[in-house]
C-alpha cells in the first residue's frame, strides 16, 4: 500500500465533528462504529437514521421536521425525503444575527468590504421587503447577472426567504448564453451590477443587461447594484427597456428590520442551475430547499470540519455551483470570503488574500493548482499560511503531481481534498474526510449517505478496476426535476438510461484498495483506441509534468475503422513543438501508462476552448475535428479557440 501524504493524528481525529457524530451514533443506536468505512456503510444501510440524525446534528431550523424521513425510499428516482417538513433555506443561513463577520469581499483591485451576520440579516430584511412590494411569491423566479459580491448573496437570501427560486449567471456570459438560460425560466426580477473588473479591465454590464431584458418580457424590474461606479447612470438602460431599471437603494425598504420567512416544503424548488450547454440548449436543473441545505451542511460540518471560527473561501463565480456550495457555509456561522476578478491578476493574488484573511479552508480548481506550479510559485516560502488547514480542489481531476506540489511547495501539514460531484447534485459524490489519510491522486472517500460504486458495462459493482461512477440508492440532494420536463423524460435520460434505478454520473472512475476514489475523466470523453478504454485524465497527468507544456486537451479521432488518440498542446511562450519535444511527450506517456495511451499525433495550438466555469471541452473539440457543428457556442468562454481546430492538415494523414 502506498504511503499517505497526510495522516491526521489521533488527537486531531477525536476533535473533529465527524468523530463526534460517530460517537453519538454509537451511543444512540447501540453500535460500535470505529472507522469511516463503518460509518459510511451504516449511513447507506440505515439512511433514514443517518439523514434524520444529521438534521439534528447540524441544527436545521424548521417549524416542523416530521416523523417520516423518507417515503418510497427504494425508488430512484421517486423517493420523497422529509415529506412532512416545513423550513426555509434563508432562515438557516441567517440564524446567526451577531457581530461576527459573515462575509468578506475581496476584489482584484484591492477593494475589501466586510459585513457581520447582524448587518447581513438587516440587509436581507430590507431587500426582502423590496421584493414583497412586487408581490414575489413562492415559486417565482429571481435571476442574478452578477459578479461574486456581497449583494449577490443578499439577493439570493432575500429570494429564498420568500420561497422564490434563485438562478444566476456570472457577467462574463454572452447575451445568447444568458438568454438560453434565463429565457427558459422567465424570471420576474433581474439583479445586476453596473459592471465588473477582470484582469485590470473595467467592464460595463448594463448594455448587455439591456439586450437581455429586451428579450425577456417576464422581467418586471432590473435592480442595479453599484460596483464599479458610485452611482450608476441608468438613463440609457431605461431608454432601451422603459421604466424597469432601478437602483438597489431605491428598491429596498430601509424601514424593514425583520424577515418573515416563508415556510417551504423540503422538496420545494430553491435553485435552478444549468448544464454546460456545449451540446445544445442548457438543461435547467432544479434543486430543492431541503436537499441542498442538508447536503451542504453535511459536507461542510462532517467532511470539511467547518466551525464558527473558520474562514471559508472558494474561488468561483456566481455561474458555478461552487458559489452555491460556498455560500451555504453561512449556515454554520463561519466567515465566508468572496473574491471577484482574475485569479492571476498578479501571480500570488489569491495566496496574498489567503494570508491576509487568515483563510483556514481554501477552495480552488485543479487547473489553478497546476498553473501555480507552472509559474513557479512557492507559497510555502513566500506566505504565512499558518491558519490554512484544508485545501479543496475540483473542476477536473487533480493530478498526482499536483498533490506532490501542494505538500512540497504550499504547506506540508494540510488536508488536501480533491472533490467531485457537480451541478447535477449541487454537491459531491466523493470528497474529503478529516479522519482519513490523504493518498496521492485520490479523493479520500465517498460522501456519507451516498451509495457510490463503480459499475462495469454489465452493471456489476467492481473495485480496483475502472468503470462508471454511479450512486445506487436515493439521496436528498437529487434534483427534484428539470425545468419544462413534465414527464421527466430528459431527467431520466440524463441519469438513469444507462443502469436501471441507478444514478450514472457520467464519470469514469475507480475505487482503490483503501476506499479512495480516482476520477479518470468524463465517461463521454473516454478514449477507445483498439477497444481499450482510456480516461483522459491519465494522459493529462503525464503531459502536465512536461516543462514546456502549459496545458493540453486530448480527444479521439475516428480513423480507419478505429480511434486514434490526438493530443493538442499549448506551449510556454517562445517554445516550439520540435520533434524532440514530441518524442519527450510520447515517451513520458508511454513510460508511465501504456502504449495505447500514446497519442498518434501531437499538435500545437494557441489556445484551448473552455466553458465559462473553466472546464476544457473535449466533446466540442472532437466534434470540430470531425467536421460536426458545435450547437451552443455561447456556453464557451473563448469560442474563437475552436477555430484553431478546424481543417488541420495533420489530422488528414497518417
Amino acid at each position: 500500500m502506498k504511503p499517505a501524504l497526510w495522516q491526521p493524528s489521533q488527537a486531531h481525529i477525536e476533535s473533529t465533528h465527524i468523530w463526534q457524530f460517530m460517537q453519538h451514533t454509537n451511543a444512540k443506536h447501540g453500535l460500535t462504529l470505529q472507522t469511516y468505512t463503518d460509518l459510511h456503510q451504516w449511513s447507506i444501510q440505515q439512511k433514514h437514521h443517518f439523514w434524520s440524525d444529521l438534521w439534528d446534528a447540524v441544527g436545521i431550523v424548521a417549524s416542523k421536521k416530521g416523523d417520516c424521513i423518507v417515503s418510497d425510499g427504494e425508488l430512484m428516482p421517486g423517493a420523497q425525503w422529509f415529506p412532512q417538513a416545513k423550513l426555509n433555506f434563508a432562515a438557516n443561513l441567517l440564524k446567526y444575527k451577531d457581530e461576527q463577520t459573515a462575509l468578506v469581499f475581496c476584489g482584484e483591485d484591492g477593494h475589501r468590504h466586510q459585513i457581520s451576520y447582524a448587518q447581513l440579516y438587516a440587509r436581507v430584511a430590507q431587500l426582502t421587503a423590496g421584493l414583497k412590494a412586487y408581490n414575489i411569491k413562492p415559486g417565482d423566479r429571481i435571476a442574478g447577472f452578477m459578479p461574486n459580491v456581497i449583494d449577490a448573496v443578499a439577493a439570493m437570501l432575500a429570494t429564498a426567504s420568500l420561497g422564490a427560486v434563485w438562478s444566476s449567471c456570472s457577467p462574463d456570459f454572452g447575451i445568447n448564453g444568458v438568454l438560453d438560460r434565463f429565457g427558459q425560466i422567465k424570471p420576474r426580477i433581474l439583479f445586476t451590477t453596473d459592471g465588473y473588473l477582470y484582469n485590470g479591465k473595467r467592464l460595463n454590464s448594463l448594455e448587455r443587461v439591456a439586450s437581455i431584458a429586451k428579450h425577456l418580457d417576464s422581467i418586471e424590474a432590473i435592480v442595479v447594484c453599484d460596483h464599479i461606479t458610485n452611482k450608476a447612470d441608468l438613463s440609457a438602460l431605461n431608454a432601451m427597456v422603459p421604466n424597469k431599471a432601478i437602483h438597489w437603494d431605491d428598491f429596498v425598504d430601509v424601514s424593514a428590520s425583520e424577515i418573515d420567512f416563508v415556510d417551504c416544503n423540503f422538496s420545494d424548488p430553491l435553485y435552478i442551475m444549468y448544464s454546460s450547454g456545449t451540446t445544445g440548449v442548457p438543461k435547467c436543473i432544479v434543486h430543492s430547499v431541503g436537499g441542498t441545505l442538508l447536503q451542504h451542511n453535511k459536507e461542510h460540518l462532517l467532511h470539511t470540519n467547518v466551525s464558527r471560527d473558520d474562514v471559508l473561501f472558494y474561488y468561483t463565480t456566481c455561474g458555478w455551483m461552487m458559489w452555491n456550495w460556498l455560500v451555504s457555509g453561512l449556515a454554520l456561522g463561519c466567515c465566508v470570503v468572496l473574491y471577484d476578478g482574475s485569479p492571476f491578476k498578479t501571480p500570488s493574488i489569491l495566496m496574498d488574500m489567503a494570508q491576509n484573511e487568515a483563510v483556514s479552508i481554501f477552495g480552488t480548481s485543479a487547473k489553478y493548482i497546476a498553473a501555480l506550479e507552472k509559474i513557479g510559485q512557492k507559497p510555502i516560502q513566500s506566505h504565512d499560511l499558518r491558519a490554512l488547514k484544508s485545501i479543496l480542489s475540483t473542476g477536473s481531476p487533480l493530478s498526482h503531481e499536483s498533490f506532490d506540489y501542494v505538500y512540497q511547495q504550499v504547506k506540508t501539514d494540510v488536508m488536501l481534498c480533491s472533490i467531485s460531484g457537480g451541478t447535477d447534485i449541487v454537491s459531491c459524490f466523493a470528497l474529503g474526510c478529516p479522519i482519513l489519510p490523504v493518498y496521492r491522486g485520490e479523493l479520500q472517500c465517498a460522501g456519507l449517505g451516498m451509495d457510490v460504486q463503480i459499475f462495469n458495462d454489465a452493471g456489476q459493482s467492481i473495485t480496483q478496476l475502472k468503470g462508471e461512477l454511479v450512486c445506487a440508492s436515493s439521496f436528498p440532494a437529487m434534483p427534484i426535476y428539470f425545468w419544462d420536463d413534465p414527464q421527466q423524460e430528459k431527467y431520466k435520460q440524463a441519469y438513469f438510461s444507462q443502469f436501471d434505478r441507478t444514478w450514472a454520473q457520467g464519470d469514469y472512475g475507480e475505487i482503490t484498495q483503501h476506499g479512495g476514489i480516482i476520477i479518470h475523466g468524463r465517461s463521454d470523453a473516454v478514449l477507445n483506441p483498439g477497444g481499450v478504454r482510456i480516461g483522459t485524465a491519465e494522459i493529462y497527468r503525464q503531459v502536465e509534468t512536461v516543462e514546456a507544456v502549459l496545458e493540453s486537451i486530448v480527444v479521439g479521432q475516428s480513423w480507419k475503422d478505429d480511434v486514434r488518440v490526438i493530443l493538442f498542446v499549448v506551449l510556454r511562450e517562445n517554445a516550439l513543438l520540435t520533434d524532440a519535444l514530441i518524442t519527450q511527450i510520447k515517451q513520458k506517456i508511454r513510460t508511465n501508462t501504456t502504449p495505447r495511451h500514446v497519442p498518434a499525433k501531437v499538435i500545437q495550438v494557441a489556445a484551448i476552448p473552455r466553458t465559462i466555469s473553466g472546464k476544457i471541452v473535449e466533446l466540442a473539440v472532437r466534434k470540430v475535428i470531425h467536421g460536426e457543428a458545435v450547437k451552443n457556442m455561447d456556453a464557451l468562454a473563448n469560442p474563437e479557440a475552436l477555430d484553431l481546430f478546424v481543417g488541420l492538415p495533420a489530422l488528414a494523414c497518417d
